[in-house]
């Protein structure tokens, strides 16, 4: 595949290397950073060598979610629309913008064309053939737990930060794991508030399998992928059909569905478009900021 923009690509033995890397940016997910995770998932799906892929951030943090720069603000950026997206497509910045100006029609469909594509590429995760263990640290939050959810096993700096608080406003988690993942009362207890666990909070409530202190996080993390690596490729194969399974039985391509939906729709309500109006005229952290504050906890979940 071409040089990828946001991540970077090494192989290791028997272990693929996918990592975040827009560190001055919080690892924030742009249009491409969707498609080329699902090439370098199918890279390492190809590579008869590999038996696990490792997926981690570069920087202060795994991922902080979408580059919302380039929508609240009102500020879309040509140069993040992918080459495979002509103008006027669902990916391209004119037609994002446009289509979240409140003066003009809203289409619920470019809406969800555009997040059904970037669900398609962090769903590339979970259904890769071989097994993606996640490695968190610093802080995985709204769009960046779509991609550690996505992964079948996660482990995580203990202190890290994870969660989605744009369930506060502008936001519904599009992959929709966080009832398969934690349950369905758990999910609920973090969906109706926002909040973010610990890495060891985590652990606690069944979403991550390890946590450890940060200097230590590697070496977890390692060991961990050692162990699967010495699986042969088929057994790994067979152990994650028969795993997955489980979960779309339950209904996770339809949930996925609606949750893409609701996630156009929460950026069209009134405080859906009063928070975007606070994002450009004071900037997206400061409109954060604000919608953070009344529950104590901004800094914990920008």
């Amino acid at each position: 595949m071409d040089s990828p923009n946001t991540l970077t690509y090494d192989s290791d033995g028997a272990i693929a290397r996918i990592t975040l890397n827009r560190p001055a940016q919080g690892n924030a997910i742009t249009a491409e950073m969707p498609f080329e995770l699902a090439a370098a998932v199918e890279r390492a799906n190809l590579d008869p060598a590999i038996h696990v892929i490792a997926l981690a951030g570069n920087g202060s943090g795994f991922c902080g979610g979408y580059d919302l720069k380039l929508s609240a603000e009102g500020a879309m950026d040509p140069a993040f629309q992918p080459a495979e997206a002509p103008p006027g497509s669902p990916l391209d910045p004119e037609v994002i913008r446009d289509n979240h100006d409140p003066g003009k029609p809203w289409d619920p469909m470019v809406d969800y064309a555009m997040m059904s594509r970037f669900v398609q590429g962090f769903m590339s995760l979970f259904h890769s053939n071989k097994p993606v263990v996640c490695k968190v640290h610093g802080f995985c939050v709204a769009g960046g737990t779509d991609m550690a959810l996505c992964s079948d096993l996660l482990v995580i700096e203990d202190k890290a930060k994870i969660g989605y608080p744009p369930a506060r406003v502008w936001g519904s988690p599009t992959t929709a794991l966080w009832a398969h993942r934690i349950g369905v009362a758990r999910a609920k207890r973090l969906l109706f508030t926002g909040d973010c666990l610990t890495g060891a909070e985590a652990v606690e409530w069944g979403l991550a399998t390890e946590a450890a202190p940060l200097d230590q996080l590697d070496a977890c993390f390692e060991a961990l992928l050692e162990r699967i690596a010495r699986v042969p490729v088929n057994q790994l194969m067979m152990m994650k059909l028969l795993l997955n399974q489980t979960l779309l039985s339950q209904g996770l391509q339809g949930t996925q569905t609606l949750g893409t939906l609701l996630d156009g729709i929460a950026r069209h309500t009134p405080e859906g478009y009063a928070f975007a109006q606070r994002a450009q005229e004071a900037g997206f952290k400061q409109a954060v900021r604000e919608r953070d504050e009344p529950f104590g906890d901004f800094g914990r979940n920008a």
